[in-house]
């Protein structure tokens, strides 16, 4: 399987799984010139920016080790612009969360590193 259909897929299962628990979608892949965010969520008040990650392995770290220093900038700017265009979400708090697969998507459920980071 090719990486951008695992990554679709990935994140298709992540978005279940948070509506399952509770969350709604406000968008999926928005991207702007400063990056992309998978996901954009929205858990009672606050606005969620979900990061998904899937790797197959734990080389390097594994997936919620991917989501280095330069990445959470990416997606801080992102986060910025996307709070600037939709100004009916400007007065609500927002978090940053981390989606991560490990293995197989059908083998195991993923980890939610809710908060995962702050600007």
């Amino acid at each position: 399987m090719d990486r951008k259909k695992t990554g679709k897929d990935a994140e298709q299962y992540a978005e279940r799984y948070l509506n399952q628990q509770g969350l709604r979608t406000l968008l999926r892949n928005a991207y702007c010139r400063m990056g992309e965010i998978d996901l954009v969520m929205q858990e009672r008040d606050t606005i969620v920016f979900v990061e998904v990650r899937k790797r197959r392995h734990r080389n390097y770290g594994g997936a919620a080790q991917s989501v280095d220093y330069h990445k959470q900038r990416k997606l801080i700017q992102t986060a910025r612009y996307l709070m600037l265009s939709h100004p009916q979400w400007g007065s609500q708090p927002c978090r940053f969360d981390v989606i991560a697969f490990e293995a197989d998507l059908a083998e195991q459920e993923p980890t939610w590193y809710r908060d995962a980071f702050r600007p």
